[in-house]
């Protein structure tokens, strides 16, 4: 445990609506480590975003990525605006800088539906799932060390990069968190290894960090094979592993499986780093209208409580994010809280409400 028992949280808003969801999810945290006792956070609001690049024409400052990089954790809700683009026509999206600057290899996308929200699937199987997409994070198509090219009205490519030193920590990574978890214990490689000669090599190296751990089971599926299986047989999966724009794609499906992306939280994780956010956007058509779903927002700090009481050695922190997870299912639980992507009227202060009572009945 940290020898003051305070966690430095980089706390960024962003855009849309990332004000909206990011003070109340302070307030929850605050609330959930005075109930658990034994530390607390020191809150370091940053400034960053396409708002900001729009007002400032810096997208993320160096005051705020140094406050990221010495912080214990980073909270992150909402970045990019449609409308605010780079000369190159590219969105805004300092989150992806965070990523690359600090080493953000391990995408980790849960999914696993809430008890009382509307089922997306019908086979009574799949209203159980519980399984981990990890996603790399820092190379594959977003690389930013082999950016895309065009030439003029001709043709465009992209690059797609697999190391060997970022492949071996992820694969291990993805092997430690199967042998953790509650479950099969197997690891699936998602890849398109029998077109591209990449992921030949990225498979390669996936087998070979399997030799390490023998007491897991690793497989592996092509990319369109996977997609079919989280729709179809979803409860077969555990962790699974792919490539970075493949990863996009998937934890999206993911998220639908779940309810929607208002539902769906996500960490990337590095070796010293981690930031902490939901997995939508920053919803611009919906901000300033209270509609915004937190659930992601909430399950998100939670993963980073948890991470946080691994990584320091702090009880406290794993209780804590425990006692939260639980008081959002049993704010859920019920039914009756059903949240604008599925036709409902709770909105961003019912859910937040639902979870703050719920919350004060946990058991700690």
């Amino acid at each position: 445990m940290k020898s003051n028992n305070v966690f430095r949280i980089a706390l960024f808003p962003g855009d849309g609506i990332g004000d909206e969801i990011t003070e109340p999810t302070r307030l929850l945290l605050d609330d959930v480590a005075a109930r658990v006792g034994g530390f607390g956070f020191d809150w370091q609001p940053c400034e960053a975003g396409a708002a900001h690049y729009r007002a400032h024409g810096v997208a993320l400052p160096e005051n705020s990525l140094k406050t990221a990089r010495e912080a214990d954790a980073i909270l992150l809700a909402a970045m990019g605006l449609p409308d605010v683009r780079a000369p190159d026509g590219r969105e805004i999206a300092p989150q992806l800088e965070l990523r690359f600057d600090l080493g953000l290899y391990a995408g980790v996308r849960p999914v696993k539906p809430l008890p009382g929200v509307r089922a997306i699937l019908a086979d009574p199987r799949a209203h159980d799932i519980d399984y981990v997409i990890i996603r790399e994070s820092t190379e594959g198509l977003f690389a930013p060390q082999a950016p895309g090219t065009r030439d003029g009205d001709r043709e465009a490519r992209e690059t797609m990069v697999i190391t060997r030193e970022t492949s071996e920590k992820l694969f291990d990574f993805c092997f430690r968190l199967a042998g953790a978890r509650d479950g099969p214990r197997k690891v699936t490689s998602v890849d398109k290894a029998n077109v591209f000669p990449a992921f030949g090599f990225w498979r390669e190296i996936f087998y070979e960090r399997a030799q390490g751990f023998a007491d897991i089971t690793a497989d592996h599926a092509y990319v369109d094979a996977f997609a079919m299986t989280m729709v179809q047989k979803p409860w077969t999966i555990d962790v699974a592993v792919t490539e970075n724009m493949f990863g996009d794609i998937l934890s999206d499906l993911g998220a639908a499986l779940m309810g929607g992306m208002g539902y769906a939280p996500s960490a990337d994780i590095g070796d010293d780093n981690a930031v902490f956010q939901p997995c939508h956007g920053s919803a611009p058509d919906i901000a300033g209208k209270g509609l915004a779903n937190p659930t992601a927002m909430i399950l998100s700090a939670a993963m980073m409580l948890e991470w946080l009481g691994v990584k320091h050695g702090s009880s406290e922190a794993e209780v804590a994010a425990s006692a939260l997870r639980r008081a959002v299912d049993a704010a859920f639980e019920g039914g009756q809280l059903v949240t604008c992507e599925l036709g409902g009227d709770a909105g961003t202060a019912a859910v937040f409400a639902a979870v703050k009572e719920t919350l004060a009945r946990v058991d700690v």
